[in-house]
């Protein structure tokens, strides 16, 4: 059964940093991009980060997101990661890992970052 547990949220200060981490398990994880989405309160989950699969990988962020973060993988360990720096209080969401298997998606419980002094 495929499944996500994340962690690594929390309460940090305005500039500060946090690195989340995606256990995946139940599929083989490095045939597949993985991505990490957030949603505040009251409003839509947005697309934070992606990473394709394979040997040369590549990333794409939405434009809000460029240079304060980064996603990479281990395939080995069947973690992906999104180290956030520079946070703003509007980072302040819960960020789901996700990734697709057609034809479904398939999401994490998610874990919530809050950013806030």
């Amino acid at each position: 059964q495929l499944q996500f547990v994340e962690s690594g949220g929390g309460l940090v200060q305005p500039g500060g940093s946090l690195r989340l981490s995606c256990a995946a398990s139940g599929f083989t994880f490095s045939r597949y991009a993985m991505s990490w989405y957030r949603q505040a309160p009251g409003k839509k989950r947005e697309l934070v980060a992606e990473i394709t699969r394979g040997a040369g990988v590549s990333t794409n962020y939405a434009d809000s997101m460029k240079g304060r973060f980064a996603i990479s993988r281990d395939n080995d360990k069947n973690m992906v990661y999104l180290q956030m720096n520079s946070l703003k209080p509007e980072d302040t969401a819960v960020y789901y890992c996700y990734t697709r298997i057609e034809p479904t998606g398939y999401w994490g419980q998610g874990t919530q970052v809050t950013v806030s002094s």
